[in-house]
């Protein structure tokens, strides 16, 4: 165990200390049907521009590490960090929209307090207010919301935070002397009521120049009589609502997104079979053989063709593997590619998915050994690492982890913050010290472990996906039809793929707990990773979660069809049922 600590303190400290060498990316911009030419594509804290052709072609010299930025007037900025396995990035540009979203409703499916409170968490148009939860998309007025992406710490107060980020407003002193916001009444501001200021429930009549912009979750404008109403006189001007990250109420409960949303599932959802029918030929010819001696015939004519193709490769190793248990096979495959495959994380975190849906705990906890080599900096490699010695049976060494993980993040060699990673790392690190307590004690007496509470029980689903550049919408229907959907996509979740990027996972969990039972569908909708190469996303179902009789399973699919949503799986909570 001393080696194993030694090996981490040296490979976390060349992590940092190690100089990422220049590489050539390129790729295509369009705006969904046509090429784009003149993107300007830059490289943060450098000079270094170049723009796109008339094909919308580009190529830039970068770094790992480097924040590549497309931007095009008319166009929303693109921010896209190079990682180390970053070659092709292809991308698809949207129209811009405002930095501030304006909604002015005059009729609305009034929800409870009880169900705004439930959703608040989840969905960023909610303002907790001193009068209770408001949603600004159904509200009966004028409310303008400031996207979280522009709250940052580069503001000195409120005041210059307003002038730059909220329009049609008037702004007047300024953050040494105060001074004062103005939403109505422009024509004579003397006879003008300034806004006040609700700060997670408490009123403020000044401009509070102390409070720290960069402690904002949510900030909200209100803006018409008819909202302002609760406040009195003093609101007559308008209310600024402002949550922040420490006074924001937590969810306490697992609470079924789809039922707070009036979306019932209509579209058409593609099957396993249809999807197969888009496969490459490959693959459908693999998945018609009827030998293993066929599926061997098949892997030889199309060897010579896609001899370069990793992700043949990985196909067929699949293949022999899962559909013929053929892991003499498969196993020599990977030996005669392994040098391709090696160096790249992307490649051998996909391998890994592959050992661990077929069981081979010991091989897949191997591989993760490699891609934490490859990626010390890497929050996900600590879990990963930690997660593959537990279903490998080496439990002492998985608690070993996720404590030098804690370790580390103390020490500020990795980063903290409140995010998802955080929620999934701490439930998986309270999960393994509650149901492995005796193994990780050695006689489970005698001494102490604490274990935080755990708040769930019931059915947990955990999403990893190999390629950080993968986009897609995961769609959760409940027994009733009713759905969720969570986009992951830069066009509608570009904040949280930065996050993602910035501390190194690829890794999501959805609750499902036991207020709804029957069958629950999960589907997708694959929107591509920015080159013409498949992903691969993993899902690892829990039943029981939590509890002396949790049970798991392991599921791959492998994402090529794009822009269509197809079925990955369905359950009958608390029972896996099978495709």
């Amino acid at each position: 165990m001393k080696n194993l600590w030694v090996l981490f303190l040296v490979i976390t400290t060349c992590a940092f200390s190690q100089t990422a060498e220049l590489k050539t990316i390129r790729g295509t911009i369009t705006d969904g049907t046509r090429p784009i030419e003149d993107v300007a594509i830059s490289i943060e804290g450098s000079n270094e521009t170049t723009f796109s052709n008339e094909l919308g072609n580009y190529s830039i010299e970068a770094r790992s590490g480097d924040m590549l930025t497309y931007s095009y007037t008319g166009l929303k900025t693109i921010q896209i960090k190079v990682e180390d396995v970053t070659q092709i990035l292809n991308l698809e540009m949207f129209p811009d929209i405002n930095d501030l979203d304006e909604v002015e409703v005059t009729a609305s499916r009034r929800r409870s307090q009880q169900d705004l409170a439930e959703e608040y968490k989840t969905n960023p148009r909610i303002v907790k207010t001193a009068y209770g939860y408001l949603d600004t998309e159904t509200a009966a007025g004028r409310v303008n919301v400031v996207p979280k992406e522009n709250i940052n710490a580069i503001f000195v107060c409120l005041l210059d935070f307003a002038r730059v980020r909220i329009p049609g407003i008037v702004v007047t002193g300024d953050c040494t002397y105060g001074g004062d916001i103005y939403a109505r009444g422009f024509g004579s501001i003397n006879n003008s009521a300034p806004v006040i200021y609700d700060i997670d429930g408490l009123i403020f009549t000044d401009t509070p120049l102390w409070f720290d912009i960069n402690n904002a979750e949510r900030i909200a404008l209100i803006q018409s009589l008819s909202l302002t109403v609760p406040y009195g006189f003093v609101g007559a001007g308008g209310v600024m609502v402002i949550n922040t990250k420490t006074g924001s109420p937590a969810a306490r409960k697992v609470v079924d997104q789809a039922r707070l949303r009036n979306n019932y599932l209509e579209r058409d959802v593609l099957t396993e079979n249809q999807v197969q029918q888009n496969a490459p030929e490959y693959l459908k010819e693999f998945a018609n053989s009827a030998s293993m001696a066929e599926s061997r015939e098949i892997f030889e004519r199309y060897a010579g063709s896609y001899s370069n193709s990793s992700y043949f490769i990985l196909d067929a190793v699949r293949h022999f593997s899962k559909r013929w248990k053929a892991y003499d096979m498969a196993d020599a495959i990977v030996d005669e590619h392994w040098k391709r495959m090696e160096t790249n994380p992307v490649l051998l975190k996909t391998l890994a998915y592959f050992y661990e849906e077929q069981g081979r705990f010991d091989k897949a906890n191997d591989i993760y050994k490699e891609v934490f080599i490859l990626r010390p900096n890497y929050v996900q490699s600590y879990l990963d690492m930690a997660k593959s010695y537990r279903t490998a049976g080496q439990i002492k060494q998985a608690a070993s982890i996720f404590a030098r993980y804690e370790y580390l993040v103390d020490e500020e060699f990795l980063p903290d913050g409140e995010n998802d990673f955080a929620t999934i790392f701490q439930r998986e690190y309270n999960n393994l010290l509650t149901l492995e307590r005796k193994a990780i004690l050695n006689d489970g007496g005698g001494k102490s472990l604490y274990v935080a509470e755990e708040d769930f029980n019931g059915t947990r689903l955990v999403f990893e996906w190999s390629d950080g550049e993968a986009e897609f919408d995961l769609m959760f229907v409940n027994p009733e039809n009713q759905y969720y959907t969570w986009k992951h996509s830069l066009a509608d979740n570009a904040e949280e793929i930065m996050n993602e990027k910035n501390l190194g996972y690829n890794i999501k969990e959805y609750l499902i707990d036991d207020t709804l039972p029957g069958l629950w569908k999960v589907n997708i909708n694959y929107k591509g990773n920015k080159s013409l190469t498949p992903s691969y996303l993993k899902a690892t179902i829990y039943t029981d979660y939590g509890t002396p009789n949790q049970k798991m399973d392991i599921k791959v699919f492998r994402l090529g069809l794009k822009n269509v949503y197809q079925e990955l799986f369905k359950i009958n909570a608390p029972s896996v049922v099978s495709n």
